[in-house]
């Protein structure tokens, strides 16, 4: 896409923001420019201070939530400091991490149209935006609902259909393809790069889905713990130079690049680093293999298979298929022609499903697919009709909160929306105490439940004010504190660096090897083919396909059917002839197997080249080697 030579359209000078009771700054004395015509990535780890930067470029920070900034920030010579907000909406778009933050009027088109009306634009004007705003992001048809009865990815479109319609030449959007489903990302992009492709506009972006970013934007604005400076420079200069340090630094990368820094550490070559599928699969073509007496093929094939690395934390995984299969012992929750309604919309129909106990399951589907809806009926949050959902033999539409809460813990998309105390000791002794237990015994087991979450240190704070991360920590304790065997979370990686959604699913995955059976829904295909032992696919409000997961996804037809996308490393290594041992590879952890493969065959080759092959793999290639090889739990 063209980038402009004109002067600067957004200027950061040395800017730094301290919230009130804070004593360091994030950012911190941060410079960088962004020019019209181009699309800058920024990245950095949780707390770095990557929302506070974009809540500052409009001058809703300082002007509407308290601040000390030091520095400047220009927007097309507009100091955001001193602007009226109002008159900075002009020049700055925005799309917030939680699209409900922002959605007010009762219709759709009322929503899009809102903005364009308080700039008392003529009407016509205020019409031709709208719509226009509306059908680039596919919810034109649905101009006259209300949003309340959009889905989370559909209220993330009309959130970003707002900002376009306002027609600001800057746009900062802060993670806008979270609840998005694939196809609705790729419309998205396409349609953002055809608003920056004039010129005359530029964005801002704070996305942790790189595998859709990475060919969209032209630079890459890094920001460390501290909340400086790390980086500045192209997407090559940034994502594939320093993918070492990001990695380290607990950022998102392109999957492409995290199975590669595996693969090279490994011994693999890949050089420059993919960041694409095509890219990870040209470089695996063009890259020699291992000579010697036995193939590398031969080798992996045979031995990666009953090798099959453990996950990513301690303890083997629950075979929930052989537990699914055999017989031996009903499923842990029932559900038997299921209907719900919202409104005077049906939007689940007949759905029955079996799932297994101690099975780690994850819900996929299209937007509107009817996946929020289904959990919320599995826990109860919405009530099914009596008979049709049972939980380890409790009829949920029968049963009351307390009693449900014994049996199945829940974990909003936004972990704000279930917190109810002033601390984060209350908010985990709330539940305990609802089951009139000893005040020793809820101090107890409180703080123990603190310690193993790593909290114990913000007992006394406020829940608003932990960091991202902690608050998905956070929720999922208070979720799991009155020993349900269920924990069912809506997308639980939602707002979270890589460092800290890496954190919460060792945790899940922890919690699943002693037992307790896990429920998620996402949009992350790679996130499900790496933890997910068995699938359940939504389309229209039925279910579409349930069953193991590596089965599921080894179907494409059905894969296109649900309006998904094959997971980035699937894409990547199928069918590879170079390294067949390879082709079969859909989790970043079976990496592990493969990589320690080549590393004892070229260490072998190099001591003994004429020996016989060397025997299988080490079983310690699954827990400390594991480690050293991926650089942490993060590839």
């Amino acid at each position: 896409m063209p980038v402009s030579s004109a002067m600067p359209l957004l200027r950061v000078r040395e800017l730094g923001i301290t919230h009130d009771g804070e004593t360091t700054p994030a950012p911190s004395a941060v410079s960088f420019e962004i020019a019209p015509g181009e699309v800058v990535l920024l990245l950095g780890p949780s707390g770095s201070g990557k929302s506070t930067l974009t809540l500052a470029l409009n001058g809703l920070l300082p002007q509407a939530v308290p601040a000390d900034v030091t520095g400047s920030i220009e927007v097309d010579g507009l100091d955001t400091r001193t602007t009226p907000v109002a008159e900075l909406s002009t020049r700055v778009g925005m799309v917030f991490q939680d699209p409900d933050a922002q959605l007010v009027t009762g219709t759709v088109f009322d929503e899009v149209a809102f903005g364009p009306e308080n700039l008392r634009m003529p009407v016509a004007d205020v019409l031709a935006r709208a719509e226009d705003a509306l059908r680039r992001v596919g919810l034109w048809e649905r101009r006259s609902e209300n949003p309340d009865r959009l889905s989370g990815g559909g209220r993330q479109r009309l959130a970003i259909a707002c900002a376009l319609a306002m027609g600001s030449p800057l746009l900062v959007l802060d993670e806008p393809t979270a609840n998005l489903d694939p196809a609705g990302i790729e419309e998205v992009y396409a349609a953002l790069a055809e608003l920056v492709a004039a010129g005359d506009r530029a964005i801002l972006l704070v996305e942790h889905n790189l595998d859709a970013a990475a060919g969209f934007v032209d630079r890459v604005v890094v920001l460390d713990h501290d909340g400086r400076l790390a980086a500045d420079g192209t997407v090559d200069e940034v994502l594939r130079g320093r993918a070492e340090d990001l990695h380290d630094m607990g950022v998102w990368l392109p999957v492409s690049t995290l199975a590669a820094l595996r693969l090279r550490r490994a011994g693999f070559a890949l050089d420059p680093l993919p960041l694409t599928p095509d890219e990870l699969r040209a470089a695996l073509e063009a890259e020699d293999a291992s000579a010697g007496s036995r193939s590398l093929s031969e080798r992996g094939t045979s031995e990666t298979k009953r090798a099959e690395p453990p996950s990513r934390v301690g303890p083997e995984r629950f075979d929930s298929q052989a537990l699914s299969t055999t017989g031996s012992e009903a499923p842990l929750i029932t559900v038997r022609n299921l209907t719900l309604r919202r409104g005077r919309s049906e939007v689940l129909h007949d759905i029955d499903l079996d799932l297994p106990r101690g099975a780690f399951v994850a819900v996929v589907g299209a937007n509107g697919a009817g996946k929020t809806s289904l959990i919320q009926a599995l826990a109860g949050v919405v009530a099914p009709p009596k008979g049709t959902v049972h939980v380890d033999g409790l009829d949920v539409g029968r049963a009351d909160a307390r009693t449900l809460s014994t049996r199945i813990g829940f974990v909003f998309q936004n972990p704000e929306h279930q917190f109810i105390a002033h601390t984060v000791f209350d908010e985990i002794a709330h539940g305990l105490r609802r089951q009139h237990l000893p005040d020793d015994e809820v101090r107890r087991r409180t703080l123990e439940l603190l310690e193993r979450f790593g909290l114990a240190a913000k007992a006394d704070s406020h829940p608003f004010l932990l960091s991202g991360g902690q608050k998905r920590r956070l929720s999922v304790g208070t979720a799991l504190v009155a020993g349900a065997p269920v924990l069912v979370l809506d997308e639980p990686t939602f707002g979270q660096d890589r460092a800290r959604a890496d954190e919460l699913l060792s945790l899940l995955s922890e919690l699943n090897a002693e037992g307790t059976t896990i429920v998620v829904v996402t949009h992350d295909m790679q996130l499900v083919t790496d933890y997910a032992d068995r699938t359940v696919v939504l389309a229209d409000g039925r279910v579409l396909a349930q069953g193991a997961t590596a089965e599921i996804f080894a179907d494409d037809a059905l894969i296109a059917r649900a309006g998904l996308r094959p997971p980035p490393l699937r894409r990547a290594l199928r069918g590879v002839q170079r390294h067949p041992e390879l082709s079969h590879v859909t989790r970043l952890a079976d990496l592990t197997g493969a990589a320690g493969v080549r590393s004892e065959f070229r260490k072998d080759a190099t001591n003994a080249a004429d020996t016989a092959p060397p025997g299988p793999i080490h079983p310690e290639y699954g827990t400390a080697q594991t480690r050293a090889i991926s650089g942490g739990s993060g590839t």
